[in-house]
């Protein structure tokens, strides 16, 4: 893979040109200071790659020979994570630790004990969350950028658990009460990983409760309390060692 990565919604078959605009143009040519010649890898974000040489580079948009494409294969099991929404300072952290370790898909919650409240600005914060996985995602070249959902209470957080079980996954809430550790779950076989971390508070005596209720594990993620901006990524390297997915 050649040493930048940028997005493109559409990209053209070998031999046509692909044309870089917008802000990933901007992006390129401006802040990256990409020239004619030099080669870049286009993704959908979806999993095609192509191997480009840019043509012509003009202030904010490049022109680009596409020379081959090809698909990456999705890795295996998927992980889910949902995040307790961060301190705000700690947020967009939390979404590039977490997409730069791998996640697939992001799940923001709203949990009892979470300092920041999304209420009345939920599509503002899921935005947000949207660019910075966009950006991590370019930074650690990734042909998949994590899908970022809809703002999820406990109510639906139970929902998503109880359906996830039903289709054969994996439901690991991370928390220090925990009766067994994280690394002695059996992934053999296990299509998904759904990863639930809580906010800087915990989760709260009835999340754990209902959780468990609704089939996820409670289990401890390694000896120290990492915080909710970190526990995602830490999770996530040891399941890809714990799995095919590294």
């Amino acid at each position: 893979m050649a040493a930048t990565v940028f997005y493109l919604d559409d990209i053209p078959e070998p031999g046509a040109t692909a044309v870089l605009d917008g802000p990933e143009g901007r992006h390129a040519a401006t802040v990256r200071r990409t020239r004619v010649g030099e080669p870049i890898t286009l993704s959908d974000g979806h999993g095609v790659l192509a191997d480009s040489e840019v043509t012509a580079a003009q202030k904010d948009r490049l022109e680009l020979k596409v020379l081959s494409r090809r698909l990456a294969d999705p890795v295996t099991p998927q992980v889910t994570v949902v995040q307790a929404l961060p301190k705000n300072d700690r947020s967009e952290l939390a979404i590039e630790l977490m997409t730069e370790a791998g996640a697939d898909a992001i799940v923001p919650w709203q949990a009892s004990r979470c300092v920041a409240n999304w209420e009345g600005k939920a599509r503002k914060g899921v935005d947000k969350w949207i660019a910075a996985a966009r950006q991590a995602a370019r930074q650690s070249r990734r042909a998949y950028i994590p899908d970022v959902g809809e703002l999820h209470s406990t109510r639906d957080l139970l929902d998503l658990v109880r359906t996830a079980k039903a289709n054969g996954a994996i439901v690991a809430a991370l928390h220090e009460s925990g009766g067994s550790r994280f690394t002695e779950l059996s992934f053999d076989g296990v299509p998904e990983v759904v990863l639930i971390v809580g906010p800087e508070g915990g989760l709260d005596d009835s999340e754990l409760k209902s959780l468990e209720e609704a089939g996820a594990e409670i289990v401890l993620l390694g000896p120290t309390v990492l915080r909710t901006s970190t526990a995602a990524a830490v999770a996530l390297g040891a399941l890809g060692a714990l799995t095919p997915r590294w």
